[in-house]
């Protein structure tokens, strides 16, 4: 009589851990003696129980030898114990999907082997990291089973490549030395031990805990919508909280529907300039009125969009506006009226009317930067030029100065018939503004936490300015400092001709600062408006603790009264 019965599959052996071991694959045909079989984590042939059918392993439809990701679930010998940081038995990190490119053509296991060769010599497959099961890794790449078998095989032998029962395949300790990357060497100067340079505010002064707690609830009350593509005029929630924020703050006359959020000064002038599809095309805007003084950053932007610049020379009440009336090409002016950068004075009210007369009269426009508008210190910041004439002026602010320019946000207050045709040259989705930075933005106005911020920081940086001409007043009492109180920075005159002989002291002694000189329009005649020599001093760049020293230094590098 035939015995029918069938054995029962062999209990898996215990490893000293508890944790069990996988049972010992059977010989299969093919493999070559001498060689190690990689451990697949997998039961074997002899061990599958009768009546069941192997796995086939079928190659992704389509595949030409591109890794297509198929999820795959490990075994018992492949889980970590409960609570284990990674794969029992093997330290380095897991590698569950591993890529891979092989060739469409040639002998796919040696395209395996020079492929795991190289992502072991160049370092993307460290030491320890384990690799996946041939299996799961032949399922992936398309390949046969027993191809990648043997290539995890004959790598064993080689040496890349370590194999231990119950614990599976992993890399080996530097099989080969990676060799050393090079260090690139960055081309910005190393960092100065003084720095007073314009523009930047106290970047330790950002309200972290209070814009944290903003974020939160502006992502806990954002609708779904907020987190899909964005809107090229900004979230209504911000342009809302700005029309009433400016109207209050600086009396600009404005709507939600006027306001354009762009990433920052420099982006509305590219959006106004730049492009094929520019607003103001400076072929037929004609040329733009700047001040005499401003931002050599700011001329380069709008020379490479095309459009030509003439300065506005400048006396202590401003931009001296009455020369746009002798000029009949040029439509447009691009000024500072709150606080002319760098010099340091407002637009006169009896300029400020002129300019915006010039405007009706001539059908042009006024770009207003209002780059820190709420930062005077001897009385009420002075209103925005906008609220004069909103069809006439393009209002122009960001958030760089009263809260970081790592933000990236600001906004345009357009004429109504600007709106729709800045909105196109930004396309038809927001590229640059975060969403998410509009919606904490908009919280952080809407209860109060920018107020209370840039009360604060008025108050430190009054007392900054404070200090500097305290300093200035005992140990250099002859320098003079130009401009309101007011703003960020401050310009303090010097002697003719002893500018740049300064500023190589100041160099010599690691302090970082800038001279007037830098800011003149190339071609402000001397006639209109004769050079002066002198320095802009950042007194908010410095943290706290490092401004005595910054203003010790600069004291020491000041020449002494002619």
């Amino acid at each position: 009589m035939t015995d029918t019965s069938v054995d029962p599959p062999r209990t898996p052996r215990r490893s000293p851990a508890g944790a069990a071991e996988a049972p010992r694959p059977a010989a299969r045909r093919g493999h070559r003696p001498g060689t190690t079989r990689p451990d697949d984590g997998n039961a074997t042939a002899a061990t599958r129980p009768a009546g069941t059918r192997p796995a086939t392993a079928r190659p992704a439809e389509g595949a030409t030898g591109a890794a297509r990701p198929v999820p795959s679930t490990p075994s018992a010998t492949e889980r970590p114990a409960s609570g284990a940081a990674g794969v029992a038995g093997s330290a380095g990190p897991t590698g569950a999907d591993l890529h891979l490119d092989l060739p469409a053509t040639g002998s796919r296991r040696s395209a395996l082997m020079d492929a795991l060769r190289e992502a072991i010599r160049s370092g993307r497959l460290a030491p320890g990291t384990r690799l996946p099961p041939y299996r799961a890794l032949a399922a992936d790449l398309g390949i046969a089973r027993n191809t990648a078998a043997d290539a995890y095989a004959e790598l064993v032998a080689e040496g890349w490549l370590t194999a231990r029962q119950g614990s599976g395949t992993t890399v080996a300790e530097r099989a080969e030395p990676v060799p050393p990357t090079r260090t690139r060497r960055s081309s910005r100067p190393p960092r100065p031990a003084h720095d007073l340079r314009q523009g930047q505010p106290d970047a330790a002064a950002f309200p972290r805990t209070a814009w944290l707690a903003a974020g939160r609830r502006a992502l806990t009350a954002a609708p779904n919508e907020a987190f899909g593509p964005g809107d090229p005029q900004g979230r209504r929630e911000l342009r809302e909280v700005l029309a009433d924020y400016l109207a209050r703050a600086r009396g600009v006359r404005t709507d939600p529907d006027r306001i354009v959020v762009c990433s920052g000064f420099a982006h509305a002038l590219r959006l106004l300039f730049d492009g094929p599809r520019a607003v103001l095309q400076a072929r037929t805007a004609g040329p733009l009125a700047v001040e005499g003084y401003g931002l050599a950053f700011h001329r380069g932007l709008l020379a490479a969009a095309g459009a030509t610049t003439r300065p506005l020379p400048l006396d202590e009440h401003g931009a001296r506006v009455g020369g746009l009336t002798e000029d009949p090409e040029i439509r447009t002016a691009l000024l500072t009226p709150a606080h002319q950068f760098p010099t340091g004075g407002p637009l006169h009210p009896g300029r400020r009317a002129a300019v915006v007369d010039w405007a009706r009269g001539r059908g042009g426009l006024v770009l207003e930067d209002d780059y820190d508008g709420e930062f005077r210190y001897d009385r009420q910041p002075v209103g925005a030029l906008q609220g004069l004439d909103p069809e006439r002026v393009v209002y122009l602010g960001t958030a760089s100065k009263s809260l970081s320019p790592a933000l990236r946000l600001g906004w345009m207050v357009l004429p109504d018939h600007l709106v729709d045709r800045v909105l196109a040259a930004k396309g038809e989705r927001e590229a640059w503004a975060s969403a998410l930075d509009q919606l904490t933005l908009a919280e952080f106005i809407d209860s109060g936490g920018y107020d209370r911020h840039v009360r604060r920081m008025r108050r430190r940086y009054r007392d900054r300015r404070d200090r500097l001409v305290g300093a200035l007043a005992e140990h250099a009492p002859h320098i003079e400092v130009t401009g309101i109180a007011a703003g960020l920075h401050a310009v303090l005159r010097l002697a003719p001709g002893t500018e740049r002989s300064v500023l190589k002291a100041a160099a010599y002694r690691g302090l970082v600062l800038d001279g007037l000189a830098d800011y003149r329009h190339p071609l402000l005649a001397a006639e209109a408006m004769p050079a002066t020599d002198g320095l802009v001093v950042g007194y908010a760049t410095p943290p706290d603790h490092a401004y005595p020293a910054a203003l010790e230094a600069l004291c020491a590098i000041l020449p002494p009264p002619l």
